[in-house]
């Protein structure tokens, strides 16, 4: 196995953006590596310059790797060498959640953390949508008065958005809504008082995601107007434009659907827990 270097990492970028949209979670996470170096991880290949899997993984050099959830993940369009990769260089010795992978590798990952005795427990299903060009939203243009009250979001809102995270509410959430707020695009809408009343981020792995709308605020378009905003604003700056939307959160599938993202129906993604 080999730990990719900085400049390593950019060839490993253009070579997953020929397998999109399945090598999107891997792409996002290098994407964001590339530019912003907020990483706690550090990304494996199985052989260079050309490789069958990418993996990344927690960093052991870098302190503030045991801030953060233990998280993995990997593209791979070989089975066998996934299997390998899983076994020899995954630490399966404590709690960690693999996040983003195709859902065809899931009896692989299983018999894996089955031999390593390991118990595992499907975390969430996804749908995976995105937005290849911005030509193909569908969307009316925000009209001047909202767009006026849309501005980005800042450290004072860190608190906020981590009380009403789903997977949030506690230290750890903290620390992970501090570090995409200081080192991701966002955006707002903000209140009469200027404080937010909706907003979206973007996860390190470059998804949008996160997108919460007071309940107060709820039936004006505020989501919708976000997530334009900001597929706009990614498009420019070159991000990858994807979400990944829970099985059973139909409201926001219906929503993103409506607006022109783009499903590949026969994919779908997962997240595991293991040793928990």
């Amino acid at each position: 196995m080999k730990v990719l270097t900085t400049d390593e990492l950019r060839i490993a970028e253009g070579v997953l953006m020929k397998h999109l949209p399945k090598s999107y979670k891997v792409y996002g996470f290098i994407y964001g590596i590339n530019r912003t170096k907020a990483t706690t991880l550090e990304v494996v290949v199985d052989s260079w310059p050309e490789f069958t899997v990418i993996l990344c993984r927690p960093d052991p050099k870098n302190k503030r790797a045991k801030d953060f959830m233990k998280k993995v993940s990997f593209y791979s369009t070989d089975e066998e060498v996934l299997r390998k990769v899983l076994r020899e260089e995954t630490d399966w010795s404590t709690y960690f959640v693999i996040g983003g992978f195709d859902i065809s590798h899931l009896p692989t990952i299983k018999d894996v953390s089955l031999e390593k005795k390991v118990n595992h427990k499907g975390y969430t299903f996804v749908r995976l949508l995105y937005l290849p060009d911005t030509s193909n939203l569908l969307t009316s243009d925000v009209d001047s008065e909202l767009e006026s009250r849309i501005s980005s979001l800042n450290l004072s809102h860190i608190d906020l958005v981590n009380k009403t995270w789903k997977f949030g509410g506690n230290e750890q959430g903290y620390r992970n809504i501090e570090r995409l707020i200081g080192n991701f695009p966002s955006g707002c809408i903000v209140g009469v008082q200027g404080e937010p009343v909706a907003w979206i981020l973007v996860y390190d792995y470059c998804a949008l995601g996160i997108l919460y709308t007071l309940p107060e605020h709820r039936g004006k378009g505020y989501a919708k107007a976000l997530i334009s905003t900001m597929a706009k604003r990614l498009h420019a700056d070159g991000y990858p434009v994807y979400c990944f939307i829970e099985e059973e959160n139909m409201v926001s599938y219906k929503l993103f659907k409506s607006m022109g993202f783009i499903e590949v129906p026969s994919y779908r993604a997962a997240w595991f827990q293991f040793n928990f």
